[in-house]
């Protein structure tokens, strides 16, 4: 078990630092906040896709002792959707007439920032597809 929970921290730590610096300090933090607002449809929304990422991220990562582009694949399917959604949300009058400030700067924040992390997970969901299985800083993993 410890050799795997390594080989995890080797391979995220062997990301380039923009890359972890842009999960860690950004992407995290704001799929994080939905759970704050859960009150709202856009905490609600978000909070799922978060959880939805979280519960197949998690043994994602496990099975291939790291940050494999396979990662990417949850993204497509829980941001994909959200991000639609709240497109959809902020066309709609009513709907920002009636939103609190907190909710549509949440639901502006969400769209901008996962929608790059869908630029990123469209591309390694195609590499993956394309046969790139590698998962990076995991010896003998080619």
């Amino acid at each position: 078990m410890m050799d795997r929970m390594t080989d995890i921290w080797r391979s995220w730590r062997s990301l380039p630092l923009w890359v972890q610096i842009w999960v860690a300090g950004i992407l995290v933090p704001v799929n994080v906040l939905p759970f704050f607002l859960l009150e709202s449809v856009v905490g609600q929304a978000g909070a799922l896709a978060a959880l939805l990422v979280l519960v197949t991220n998690g043994p994602l990562m496990w099975v291939y002792r790291g940050m494999n582009k396979v990662l990417s694949i949850p993204h497509l399917i829980a941001w994909g959707p959200l991000e639609i959604y709240l497109l959809m949300l902020l066309a709609n009058s009513d709907f920002r007439a009636e939103a609190s400030s907190m909710e549509l700067g949440l639901a502006a924040l969400l769209l901008v920032i996962n929608g790059i992390s869908l630029v990123f997970d469209v591309m390694d969901s195609a590499k993956w597809m394309a046969g790139d299985r590698t998962t990076p800083g995991v010896a003998g993993d080619n």
